[in-house]
């Protein structure tokens, strides 16, 4: 079960930046310095936004990465800083690098709004800049950088990155807001209370069914259904793709297998619930933890929410799962990437002020479904 990211990838150039490198000292030789961009040249915001919470020494890969090289007979004490000019922050970082001795700096800057706005792969320029002790310029350049959309994923070989999934999981959406209070018309007393942990096990997983069944049948109401949408373009497209944001597939009623899940996965977390991600090969299903202190979950197959009754995605979900070998099977419990430090992305900041759904008329609810 994947339960937090593997950062070991030679595509990230993952370094132990506080251990320095042994080179050889070579008479009348002055300090290299060499940047590394991104994951073949590409950024991907859900990983960059990850990063940059981080302090440096806490990293364990960066955006971009310099490596500092001192072949030189006396030590170089220097300031190292980098930025996307329009799209970050500018980082700074001071190291000391004895003679003989390479450092690798792994820099994350904070990226502005606009980057969590981008929703096409975008041209840009990183800048490095190098300052002795005294401010004084040793060593300047360009890279150029793809800031891919803020709706790529990077999965990584054997979806070794699978668990930045939950980045897409925004419970406090407005969209996901407003289909929970279509959701609570379904519920008896009008309530959606989550766990209640002073029932028994068995009424709290008869209650999560029933909070299950009413926002599927909210979804229903709200008429979305599956489109296929995943191209994306830049490095590495056999292992990346477009993953709608829970507002997108709300406003225009439209999910495929993926998008279906962090959807779903939102709502439930919104209401403290304990969402996870099932992936197996070619396809992805949404899970929720059937009571507070259980072990089992209730599965859902999302693809079908537009066409199909709530017990029969149950159905379809189990029966989909159970077919495939265990060791194909990643689970994603969103609250351990919470607690690997993987948060929601940004919301657009138009999205986040828009009206919660195109058509917001809600009707009594169908009953007898």
């Amino acid at each position: 079960m994947v339960l937090v990211p593997h950062f070991a990838t030679r595509l990230l150039a993952d370094t132990n930046a506080s251990v320095p490198l042994r080179i050889r000292v070579i008479r009348g030789m002055e300090p290299t310095y060499s940047m590394q961009v991104g994951i073949d040249g590409d950024v991907f915001p859900a990983i960059a936004n990850y990063e940059s919470m981080l302090r440096a020494d806490d990293r364990d890969f960066g955006t971009f990465t310099v490596t500092v090289s001192n072949p030189s007979e006396a030590p170089l004490n220097a300031h190292v800083s980098v930025e996307v000019p329009g799209w970050s922050d500018l980082e700074l970082q001071n190291v000391t690098v004895g003679s003989g001795e390479a450092r690798k700096l792994l820099f994350a800057p904070v990226f502005l709004p606009r980057l969590f706005e981008n929703h096409e792969i975008h041209a840009a320029t990183v800048v490095m800049r190098v300052t002795d002790s005294r401010n004084l310029p040793l060593h300047s350049e360009t890279a150029p950088v793809r800031l891919r959309s803020v709706d790529d994923i990077y999965w990584g070989r054997d979806l070794r990155y699978a668990s930045f999934i939950a980045s897409w999981v925004t419970p406090h959406d407005p969209r996901v807001e407003a289909v929970l209070s279509r959701a609570k018309e379904y519920m008896p007393g009008r309530r959606l209370p989550g766990y209640e942990e002073w029932k028994s096990p068995e009424q709290q997983r008869q209650m999560t069914t029933e909070e299950a069944r009413a926002i599927y049948w909210a979804l229903q109401e709200s008429g979305v259904s599956y489109v296929k949408s995943s191209i994306t373009f830049g490095r590495n497209r056999d292992v990346s793709e477009r993953v709608r944001m829970p507002g997108e597939s709300l406003r225009e009623r439209s999910a495929n297998c993926i998008d279906g899940v962090v959807m779903y996965a939102s709502l439930f977390e919104n209401l403290g619930m304990d969402p996870v991600v099932v992936l197996v090969p070619g396809h992805a299903y949404v899970g929720v933890r059937d009571a507070a202190d259980s072990d089992s979950y209730l599965y859902i197959e999302t693809a079908i929410t537009g066409r199909a009754p709530f017990d029969a995605a149950v159905k379809a979900a189990k029966k989909g799962i159970a077919k495939v070998p265990e060791k194909k099977v990643i689970r994603i419990l969103v609250s351990d990437a919470r607690s690997a430090g993987i948060y929601p992305l940004p919301l657009d900041g138009e999205d986040a002020h828009r009206p919660p759904l195109a058509d917001a008329s809600f009707e009594s609810p169908a009953r007898g479904r």
